[in-house]
């Protein structure tokens, strides 16, 4: 594996990095207090590119490489993991659903806007009683002559209320994952109602929003990929999502670095910087291996996807280390700060308050170590 970064990448990163030290960072105080990015934003995204990347350009992307994207990824976490999440989403786990398991009609539908950011995806995946158990969802969705009529729940949707369009996860069969079908639902269909949550303790500049589906009508055209084969669909895309997540975390660790070496060599106490502290010493070199290791684990990822290699166990341990890193090194921020860390002032605890999920959304922890587990002893502890 080659650790360097070619030209283009490395052009990437510093022109993603410059963006968002410009039109990001010195907003996201107050879209955190706010409870909302900016929208105007989202173009401005586009045009840099996040959307597009890894989406071919034939269908209005950039095409790249998936070390460009994880790259991509790190910076908006370092910068605002709001915005890591909404295109996380909208071109992670939908734009690449539909590009991996779509016909070309639903390609050309949705994969140009997609790219460019004049459309919004969400992944209607979770539901009020399933969550880690994705497999016994109980959204369902019937034939209707040449239509499915969908109806359930689904809550904790990122860019649910943004959205143009919903990728929804419904039962057409039986009990268990072989039941599940995927639909790409247009937002504005009949009967598709989507609730914006508030009070999060983090990630509080995207929009998470709870999803009421009471008798959708779709054609037949809007079903991605066969009957039965939904649950496929979730899980071979959350092997990608995890990376993303992962990626987001370096950027999170990174940012946590990057500011506590700020403060520590600024802020003097009995007399000297503070980061003349063995103590404080300890703290930031935590950060900066934490920093190292996990973006190894996520460029290992990055290299096998393009390599066309099997990644899944390699996804699940980066975004196990990587999101576990992230909340670490928020802690260690924050204590470098003392108590100015407790204060929204500064990022630190913004920084803490969004790593917290990381490690629980797109597989928790403890099913990260499961299918690690798994793939080391080939016992299954899921059944």
């Amino acid at each position: 594996m080659d650790l360097s970064l070619n030209d283009e990448q490395q052009a990437f990163r510093d022109l993603a990095r410059d963006f968002l030290e410009k039109e990001a960072i010195p907003h996201r105080t107050r879209w955190d207090r706010d409870e909302s990015v900016d929208l105007d934003i989202i173009p401005k995204m586009a045009e840099i590119g996040f959307f597009g990347l890894t989406i071919p350009e034939e269908y209005g992307g950039l095409g790249g490489d998936y070390l460009t994207y994880v790259l991509g990824m790190e910076e908006l976490g370092r910068a605002d993991s709001a915005l890591r999440g909404i295109v996380s989403v909208s071109n992670g786990l939908v734009g690449k659903s539909i590009l991996g398991f779509g016909t070309e009609e639903q390609k050309q539908e949705w994969l140009p806007g997609i790219a460019t950011g004049t459309k919004l995806g969400c992944f209607g995946l979770t539901e009020p009683d399933t969550g880690s158990d994705a497999g016994n969802l109980t959204s369902r969705a019937k034939k209707d002559g040449s239509d499915y009529v969908i109806s359930g729940q689904k809550l904790f949707i990122t860019n649910g209320t943004w959205a143009d369009v919903a990728l929804v996860f419904a039962r057409t069969g039986g009990d268990g994952p072989k039941g599940v079908t995927a639909f790409l639902v247009p937002t504005d269909t009949p009967g598709f109602e989507a609730r914006e949550i508030k009070g999060k303790l983090g990630l509080r500049g995207q929009a998470t929003a709870e999803l009421f589906l009471t008798d959708v009508r779709v054609p037949e055209s809007a079903r991605l990929g066969d009957e039965g084969q939904g649950f496929r669909i979730a899980m071979t895309t959350l092997d990608k999502g995890r990376v993303s997540v992962a990626a987001g975390c370096v950027g999170i660790v990174q940012g946590c670095l990057e500011t506590a070496v700020g403060y520590a060599t600024t802020r003097t106490q009995f007399g000297k910087k503070i980061g003349a502290f063995q103590l404080v010493q300890e703290l930031i070199s935590d950060m900066s291996v934490d920093a190292d290791a996990a973006r190894l684990l996520v460029w290992r990822c990055a290299d096998l996807i393009d390599r066309g290699e099997p990644f899944g166990t390699a996804a699940s341990k980066a975004k196990l280390f990587a999101s576990e890193a992230a909340v670490r090194a928020a802690n260690n921020a924050i204590q470098v700060y003392g108590g100015a860390g407790y204060v929204d002032e500064y990022p630190a605890a913004k920084y803490l308050r969004d790593a917290r999920v990381m490690t629980l959304y797109e597989g928790t922890s403890q099913i990260q170590k499961l299918l690690i587990g798994r793939a080391e002893t080939g016992i299954n502890a899921f059944v």
